[in-house]
């Protein structure tokens, strides 16, 4: 093979190493809903879970689909992340959980960025795990707070709490599909089986629709060879699965957080909102995503 054919092979080649697919721009939606549902889970934490929610969704509504995030972490980072402040609420998801007499449109808020909102959660959700344990169909307290507004949004995003306890696995029994954020560092990997093992359990014993949707390998820099070696080793092991996306280690994240603003508007431009951008095309090109 001469040499251009290999230059043209290596241009070719995305992060992760595989080529990357095209991802044009979606057609505009004819009308909202039903929404399909998506987990972001991870046991470890620190892994981008909420940085992912917030951004992923807000690439999804700039591309004129309805969202709604829901905090399912009792410490409220994603409600924060989004403008609202976990201490000031009175009503959150942990209400509509364990009380029958409340309706999730009030709860919902709305947040800075069109078509996105946001069911919000403080630390009063960290009771539920306990709670939960005494009711009956305990896995699916959640389905039912979200059924009402299924056919009010396109996509539903969970961010789950850094845990495979009950609460994440009601995040499991209401969704359609799951996103793994991936950490591209060694020990990251080491916790990938466990999660997959419980996706299965839920998958046989409580909701058989649910598919792993993909591994988003997150906060990756391809100047190290750990990083490559890594992102090398998780597409090995789920060639099918792992996002051609990848998200890169950038300052813009930590102080798009601190203005309580999705990087999509807060530094629209640069290279960590279009990763997003381009991880929504992708979602949506793989039928993730309406």
């Amino acid at each position: 093979m001469s040499s251009t054919s290999n230059q043209q092979l290596d241009i070719d080649l995305g992060p992760t190493g595989r080529p990357m697919p095209e991802l044009p721009e979606p057609a505009p939606l004819d009308g909202h809903g039903p929404a399909r549902i998506i987990s972001m889970v991870n046991q470890k934490g620190g892994v981008g879970k909420t940085t992912s929610v917030i951004n992923l969704g807000a690439a999804l509504a700039e591309l004129g689909r309805k969202v709604l995030l829901v905090d399912l972490d009792p410490q409220g980072a994603l409600s924060a992340g989004t403008g609202v402040n976990p201490y000031d609420l009175d009503v959150t998801v942990y209400n509509l959980l364990m009380e029958r007499d409340h309706d999730v449109r009030e709860v919902i808020r709305s947040t800075s960025t069109d078509d996105l909102d946001v069911l919000p959660a403080n630390i009063d959700l960290s009771a539920a795990e306990v709670t939960l344990v005494n009711e009956v169909a305990r896995e699916m307290a959640l389905a039912r707070v979200l059924r009402p507004v299924v056919d009010d949004y396109d996509v539903i995003i969970i961010d789950c709490q850094p845990s495979l306890g009950l609460l994440t696995v009601n995040a499991l029994a209401a969704s359609h599909g799951v996103i793994i954020p991936l950490e591209a560092e060694y020990f990251a990997l080491r916790g990938v089986a466990l999660l997959v093992e419980t996706i299965e359990k839920v998958q046989d014993r409580i909701n058989p629709r649910l598919e792993m949707d993909g591994i988003l390998i997150t906060m990756f820099d391809p100047r190290t060879l750990h990083a490559r070696e890594v992102c090398q080793r998780v597409v090995g092991a789920f060639p099918d699965k792992v996002f051609h996306t990848t998200i890169n280690r950038t300052v813009k994240f930590p102080d798009a957080s601190v203005a309580a603003e999705p990087i999509i508007s807060f530094a629209s431009s640069t290279k960590g909102a279009d990763s997003y951008r381009q991880l929504a095309r992708e979602l949506i090109a793989r039928g993730a995503a309406a």
